[in-house]
């Protein structure tokens, strides 16, 4: 990340999680005995913002700034409250199509997502705090600049954001292989909202039990899954033919 997204010094960090600023992770020194930092890993667990102790080599290209062992970054982007995104969206559209990613962490597979979400008119992608991939520059390079044209809401818990999406009328479908129907046979014509897994384990069981239909991608190969940014591209496509023919 570029130096303009860092934060760096005790106090800084401090009054920047306390300030509730958008912080996507913070190192800090490993083996430090400043009880300072203590503090930090405190404020920033009670808003799930990941913390790693990293070796001094960690801050050697900001060995000319007084860090003092601490070094936040910041997000590129400025984050969406999930709730009133979803009020408005509900106000002003028939039938909202939102986006759920369950543990996708490579930041790659993050911008391409953002990049066919932009380019599907999803309303609004939806990530989980912790276990989610940032929003840095290669998510923003891959994403094309997706990323500064759709609403990207940060939840503490994606099984919050379902509740409240099925509270608010919006059905949840899930993208798995988990089930004998494919995606084509949904009807994905109508207020909704696609979960699509991570890269490794797909989405959790806890959350998959929550939606109220499964769908999956036939496939013909020999190589059982897709890459989670194309097999995205597809379930948001078919979306959109459906939308568009009424079907």
């Amino acid at each position: 990340m570029e130096d303009s997204h860092i934060i760096f010094g005790i106090h800084s960090v401090v009054e920047a999680l306390k300030q509730n600023k958008d912080i996507e992770k913070i190192n800090l020194l490993k083996d430090s005995d400043n009880p300072k930092l203590k503090e930090i890993e405190g404020l920033a667990k009670q808003q799930t913002v990941k913390v790693s102790y990293v070796p001094i080599q960690k801050f050697k290209k900001f060995e000319n700034l007084n860090h003092q062992g601490v070094i936040a970054y910041t997000s590129q982007i400025t984050y969406q409250d999930f709730e009133s995104t979803v009020e408005a969206v509900l106000e002003t559209k028939d039938k909202p199509l939102f986006l759920l990613l369950d543990g996708v962490t490579d930041v790659r597979n993050l911008g391409a997502i953002l990049r066919t979400a932009e380019c599907t008119g999803v309303d609004a992608v939806v990530l989980p705090k912790s276990g989610s991939a940032q929003v840095n520059n290669e998510t923003i390079k891959t994403s094309a600049g997706a990323a500064f044209n759709i609403s990207i809401c940060k939840v503490d818990h994606l099984k919050d954001a379902i509740f409240y999406l099925k509270s608010s009328g919006v059905e949840l479908i899930a993208a798995t292989e988990k089930t004998d129907d494919t995606i084509y046979d949904l009807d994905l014509n109508k207020p909704l909202a696609i979960i699509m897994g991570g890269e490794g384990e797909g989405i959790q069981s806890s959350i998959l039990k929550m939606a109220d239909h499964r769908g999956k991608l036939p496939m013909s190969g020999n190589i059982e899954s897709l890459n989670v940014s194309v097999a995205c591209g597809v379930v948001l496509y078919e979306s959109v033919r459906q939308r568009l023919f009424n079907i």
